[in-house]
């Protein structure tokens, strides 16, 4: 029997009779687990069995979250991770392999952004940059025979466009590498993106996914449909001797985890060595906002209109960036994409000085400002100086994040106050040209 959405959010990957009949996930706060005797820990060790050894690797709370996440997305494995960056890392590090090419773009968290550059390049990932993200030509134009996946944003931060992501799952797939969309901002319960061709979905589920600013997480999901085995991806076919059967024969991780190739292969070399493991206590907290997630993110939704119809007749206002707002271009994908909504963050243009400009963000009292997206209480930055500091002139160009973007997030506060709080704002700030 399927379940709904709703249903799975609150129940999916959980029996009480698995674990002492406990309503709510318990808490699995131990380093180890009992292995019993040296014929089942064989067993363990060499995958024939799947319980947790070593909480770095599994634990009973962070497996409810990845089964839960699995399903939600009708996806075939999950892994949870201490961090979203983590989760980014570890998905390009393990496709990549040994001195592969990511195709992306310049729409995306700054912080991702400038990994690109600091980071992956030491490790033997260089990155290759489509500059108008809105022509999926462009992406066939710049793939190469190195390159070995595409990544992107479905919504993305902070001028929230849209990909054609099925358009450029098919030019991904014709070059059979996998397509890796980053879905923080819109989250399962606006868009799936394995329905749209995806083939592995990452996560900062410190953001809307979880949803109360109390907790760092990060999550990997793959559909189990795309085929590593192509030769394109020799990491994945290379036997290892620490994935050897009971017989010490060495398998390779297409062999250990058919179905699951993509975490499989993950949690086995990326999170067992380099080891950015979730919490027990933070995977619970993930599992706490996952239960409500439908219901905050259609309410933020809501607000995220609102205050949209605002900011368009505001006089103060040179522009907002929206897919719902007028004259938006995406307003077709997003139609098409995100008839649920397109996420609960926007960005506008300040008319006004740099000094009116911080007098304002400094004069809201209930939108906070501070870095982070996706919480219940509503938040306001400007990301230039920010969030995307990291970007260079040119990526901001490409981007089209000026100097005068202030970013929102809507949280789950009256609409009314949230428009109120603006508005005293905007009246403060250019309180400083009337002096």
């Amino acid at each position: 029997m399927g379940f709904d959405f709703d249903t799975l959010k609150v129940q999916a990957g959980y029996r009480a009779d698995q674990h002492n009949n406990a309503v709510s996930v318990p808490i699995y706060q131990t380093t180890a687990f009992a292995l019993g005797d040296s014929f089942r820990a064989d067993r363990l060790f060499s995958f024939s069995e799947n319980d947790p050894i070593y909480t770095r690797l599994s634990n009973p709370t962070v497996d409810v979250l990845e089964k839960r996440l699995a399903a939600l997305h009708g996806a075939a494995g999950a892994i949870a991770l201490a961090s979203g960056m983590a989760a980014v890392s570890y998905a390009l590090l393990n496709v990549a392999g040994k001195g592969g090419r990511i195709l992306t773009t310049a729409r995306l968290y700054g912080g991702t952004v400038d990994s690109f550059s600091s980071v992956f390049p030491d490790l033997g990932l260089e990155i290759d940059w489509v500059e108008n993200p809105d022509d999926p030509a462009e992406f066939q134009n710049k793939l190469t025979s190195e390159t070995k996946a595409v990544f992107i944003e479905s919504l993305t931060n902070p001028l929230v466009t849209i990909p054609d992501l099925e358009a450029i799952a098919r030019i991904a797939h014709e070059h059979g590498i996998p397509l890796i969309v980053d879905n923080t901002v819109a989250t399962p319960y606006l868009l799936n993106p394995f329905e749209q061709g995806a083939d592995v979905v990452v996560y900062s589920a410190t953001k809307a996914l979880s949803g109360h600013g109390n907790v760092i997480a990060g999550v990997v999901i793959e559909s189990g449909e795309f085929n590593y085995g192509n030769g394109h991806f020799p990491q994945f076919e290379k036997p290892l001797w620490f994935l050897r059967d009971g017989n010490g024969m060495e398998r390779n991780v297409l062999q250990v985890f058919p179905g699951t190739p993509f975490t499989g292969r993950l949690r086995a070399v990326h999170l067992n060595y380099l080891g950015a493991a979730l919490s027990p206590f933070d995977a619970y907290l993930v599992l706490l906002g996952l239960e409500t997630i439908s219901e905050r993110v259609a309410k933020q939704v809501a607000n995220t209109q609102s205050v949209l119809e605002y900011l368009e007749q505001n006089e103060h206002v040179s522009w907002v960036r929206y897919p719902y707002a007028q004259g938006n271009p995406y307003r077709t994908l997003a139609d098409r994409y995100f008839p649920k909504g397109a996420g609960s963050i926007l960005s506008f243009g300040f008319k006004g000085t740099e000094e009116q400009m911080r007098v304002f963000l400094a004069s809201t009292k209930v939108f906070g400002y501070q870095a982070n997206i996706g919480d219940v209480r509503s938040l306001i930055i400007n990301p230039a100086q920010t969030t995307h500091v990291e970007l260079t002139l040119d990526q901001r160009k490409l981007v089209g994040l000026n100097p005068d973007t202030i970013r929102l997030s809507m949280g789950l506060e009256s609409a009314k106050d949230l428009i109120a709080d603006l508005d005293q704002a905007f009246q403060t700030a250019f309180a400083v040209r009337r002096r």
